[in-house]
């Protein structure tokens, strides 16, 4: 998924949301806090925007942040050059840009992009869309009910914020205990798992977990 500029799923690293899987990858801008974490989030709008390479996305504004609402699949930058396929782990470890898919598993909802396509100045993002910042990201939890404090936090954090984003029901996500996703944002989070600089691919991964990106590079 991108911000309003733009998001996908990240392949290793990456901050990481606190709820049910987690996050990092989007954008948006002005925000607004909720006076109650039980309080559903209403979606005000919704659109499209369609990549260079002619794929179509659905996308929604949560508060005042445009994000997208599935997951990105460009194989092209916005320029038109491709993505280098990294989908061996010889090609993964280099320090190339590069796509791959989950396992080689078609029914992945998303590519998996490294950290050198992300910041890649041909831009994965489609035109007028970027991938979200850490600060973006902060927006979009706290517009969701989580506090400013826990927001500056690591690993698990907040409260329901992750079942606010995730995709209603049981598609697309292993159950996991009594945790029922409302995706009351629209976000619409799936399990796109994960892969490690060493090319491995996460464990539990598809359906299981779902990483994004953000653009800010972790300095701690």
């Amino acid at each position: 998924m991108l911000f309003k500029s733009i998001l996908h799923y990240c392949n290793y690293s990456c901050r990481i949301l606190n709820i049910f899987f987690v996050i990092t990858l989007v954008v948006g801008f002005s925000s607004c806090e909720k006076d109650s974490d039980d309080e559903e989030v209403t979606v005000i709008e919704t659109g499209t925007v369609t990549d260079a390479s002619g794929i179509t996305y659905k996308t929604v504004k949560i508060g005042g942040q445009w994000w997208m609402a599935e997951d990105l699949k460009t194989t092209v930058y916005r320029d038109g050059s491709p993505v280098t396929q990294s989908q061996a782990p010889a090609a993964w470890t280099t320090d190339q840009e590069g796509y791959c898919i989950f396992d080689n598993n078609s029914a992945a909802p998303g590519l998996l992009y490294n950290w050198y396509a992300v910041i890649d100045s041909r831009n994965v993002a489609p035109q007028g869309w970027r991938v979200p910042t850490d600060q973006d990201w902060k927006i979009l939890e706290q517009y969701l009910g989580m506090s400013s404090a826990d927001t500056d936090k690591t690993g698990w954090r907040g409260s329901n914020q992750g079942e606010q984003l995730k995709s209603k029901g049981t598609t697309g996500w292993q159950r996991y205990g009594d945790v029922w996703p409302t995706n009351s944002s629209g976000f619409t989070a799936l399990a796109g798992g994960s892969r490690l600089p060493n090319a491995i691919f996460g464990n539990p991964g598809l359906f299981s977990t779902g990483f994004w990106w953000t653009f800010s590079e972790n300095d701690r």
